[in-house]
Parts: C-alpha cells; structure tokens; sequence
C-alpha cells in the first residue's frame, strides 16, 4: 500500500508520515528530501522558493517512484506539498488501488485561534534552518489553496477545525 499525504506546510504532513511509520513499520519519502537533494546537486536551477514550478518539476519523479513501489509489491509512505491536484489521473485503476490519500489542512478558525501553538511545533520531526517568512495570513493562504485544489479534484481533506491531536490519531487508525 501506498500512503500519499498532501497539503500545505506547517499542517503535519512530516508528523504523520513518521507515526505511520512507527505503526506500520514502513519507510517514508520525504519529497522535501528529493526536492533538496536534487536542488544541492545543481540537478534543477529551481529554488525551495520555487513552489509551483517544484510541483511540476518533482510530481513526475515521485510518480513513477509510486508505481515502481507498486510495481513490486512495496508499502511506501509519501510526503510533502509537492503532490499535483491531479495526481490521480495519473494512475491506471491498478496502481490508484493501492494508494491511500489524504490532504492535511487546517481551517483558518483552527489558525486563528493556534497560531503561536503551530510554529511551536515545526521542528517536531524536521529542523527547519528558516521559518521566519511563516506568517498567519501565508499560513491561511496557503492551506485554503490545498483545500480549493484538492476539494475541486475530489480528494479527501482531512481539516482540522479544533483537535488537532484526535484527528490526526483517528486518521492513522482509519488508514491502519
């Protein structure tokens, strides 16, 4: 099985991918660590500022990283911001079967009121070297385009209104 988690930064994305694996006991990517690596290497000219063109730039790679996993019979689990709207079109039936989706957001009710709790917990799982640029209204911006996007493809979103723990915890044992 493959476990693909979207959605906008700072909404656990990361924090998700690592209790499933301590649960399942099965790997994660990281597609911030393929966006990183491929960025150090000088194999792009694109900058971590570079949102949009990384989605085109990465989604392809991390395709076809899906179905080779698929392909021979691997659970995988997949994380980060850079996972297309679309991705599903991408997927003959065989391979979509074996992928469990969800976008991570947060409701800007939940910002609002959590704000200073979020960037608390932003290097839970990851040390972010900069995160000065975090901003409420960016915060908010940035988790109602995953909501538009992933809700005008027919996604599941899982948003989180007001326990973010207990969300999390049920998701995890509806994926289990």
């Amino acid at each position: 099985m493959i476990y693909l988690i979207a959605g906008a930064s700072h909404t656990g994305k990361t924090l998700l991918a690592q209790k499933l694996l301590e649960k399942l006991k099965i790997p994660y990517l990281s597609i911030d660590h393929l966006k990183m690596g491929l960025i150090r290497s000088a194999y792009t000219n694109l900058t971590p500022e570079d949102d949009d063109k990384l989605t085109d730039y990465l989604w392809p790679v991390v395709r076809e990283i899906i179905k080779t996993a698929i392909e021979n019979k691997q659970n995988l689990i997949v994380e980060g911001c850079y996972i297309s709207f679309g991705w599903r079109h991408d997927f003959e039936e065989h391979y979509a079967s074996q992928i469990k989706f969800v976008c991570l957001a947060m409701a800007e009710s939940y910002i609002d009121a959590h704000f200073d709790e979020i960037k608390n917990h932003a290097d839970d799982i990851e040390a972010r070297l900069d995160d000065s640029a975090l901003s409420l209204d960016w915060l908010k911006k940035e988790n109602q385009a995953a909501v538009s996007g992933f809700r005008k493809a027919g996604e599941k979103i899982l948003l989180i209104e007001c326990d973010y723990d207990k969300a999390i915890n049920r998701l995890i044992e509806e994926f289990c």
